[in-house]
Formats: C-alpha cells, sequence, structure tokens
C-alpha cells in the first residue's frame, strides 16, 4: 500500500504511517507496519489468527488485556498474542516504530474491542 498517513481501508479503520503487504495466502498475512509518534492499532483481537510481532525499530509495545500484560520489543525481537486475546500496539512511550506482523493461521478478521478500565 501506499506511504500516504490517512493509509486504512474498511477493514482496519485506524490511521497508520505505512502499511506494506508481503504475503497474503488467504490462510497467512505478512505486512509491515510504520507507526509515526502517536500512532497505534488501537485495541482489537481476532477470531482464530495468531498475530506475530516482529519489532524492526523501535522499541514498540504490544499490550494484552486478557491477560494483562505489556510486552516491549527492541529490534529484533518477537512476540505473539493468540487468537481471541485483546491487544493494541504502538511505539514504546507513544514514539514510532517500524515491525512486521505474521497473521495466520485462518480466514482474517478485525474485531475492535473495548479499551481497558
Amino acid at each position: 500500500m501506499t506511504g500516504n498517513p490517512t493509509d486504512r481501508d474498511a477493514a482496519r479503520p485506524y490511521t497508520v504511517r505505512r502499511r506494506e503487504p508481503i504475503l497474503d495466502t488467504g490462510e497467512v498475512r505478512v505486512t509491515q507496519f510504520t507507526l509515526d509518534a502517536g500512532q497505534c492499532v488501537p485495541w482489537h483481537h481476532h477470531t482464530v489468527i495468531s498475530d506475530t510481532f516482529v519489532c524492526i525499530e523501535g522499541p514498540m509495545q504490544v499490550l494484552t488485556s486478557e491477560p494483562p500484560d505489556k510486552r516491549v520489543l527492541a529490534a529484533g525481537e518477537r512476540t505473539t498474542v493468540g487468537p481471541g486475546v485483546p491487544h493494541r500496539v504502538s511505539g514504546l512511550d507513544d514514539a514510532a516504530c517500524r515491525f512486521v506482523i505474521v497473521q495466520g493461521v485462518g480466514r482474517y478478521d478485525y474485531i475492535p474491542s473495548p479499551e481497558p478500565e
């Protein structure tokens, strides 16, 4: 996709600096994301797929609400969030970051989740 600051689509109702698809087989998706300072992938979950995040430039953070956790990743580090687990992704302290996400195996969906209290 583009590097347009308004890079969004109907399936993902949020804005990121850049979203670059690498692979989409229908069962597995690999995408590189670049988030500017203050941008995030808001709270959401997936029905059947896991998200594996690999930090390229960071640090970045992956927050989960069930169970509550904060995973901070430096360049080269990775973490996985399983199906049904609400999560939010951003740069640490709302700074910019860049990461690759591997999503699968199964049909992709994006289900917004309420922000934890």
